[in-house]
């Protein structure tokens, strides 16, 4: 079992950065493919980034180049750094655990903490 906990949002003015936090706790964490997904009001939810056990990173096009998905293994914990933050990425932002092991899917979610680019 895996518990995800996410940290580091709250209100931010547009051009400001944020960098968000998710600790898990739990077995094998260096095992599992890292994602951070957000949901702004009226929308549905988005792949943000991931990260494979293995370190390969992939982005949604909408933040490209302005966030950066890294993890740390010794602590259990994958980041996002978000700069340039504009309105367009107020939202809740969750993350997620993800490995498939002898054929069986295993996917963990956080709580999701809230993100808000305002002026």
């Amino acid at each position: 079992q895996v518990h995800l906990v996410e940290s580091g949002g709250g209100l931010v003015q547009p051009g400001g950065s944020l960098r968000l936090s998710c600790a898990a706790s739990g077995n094998i964490f260096s095992m599992y493919t890292m994602g951070w997904y957000r949901q702004a009001l009226g929308k549905q939810r988005e792949l943000v980034a991931t990260i494979t056990s293995g370190g390969s990173t992939n982005y949604a096009d909408s933040v490209k180049g302005r966030f950066t998905i890294f993890r740390d293994n010794a602590k259990n914990t994958v980041y996002l750094q978000m700069n340039s933050l504009s309105p367009e990425d107020t939202a809740v932002y969750v993350c997620k655990a993800d490995r498939t092991i002898w054929g069986v899917h295993q996917e963990y979610w956080g709580q999701g903490t809230q993100v808000t680019v305002s002026s």
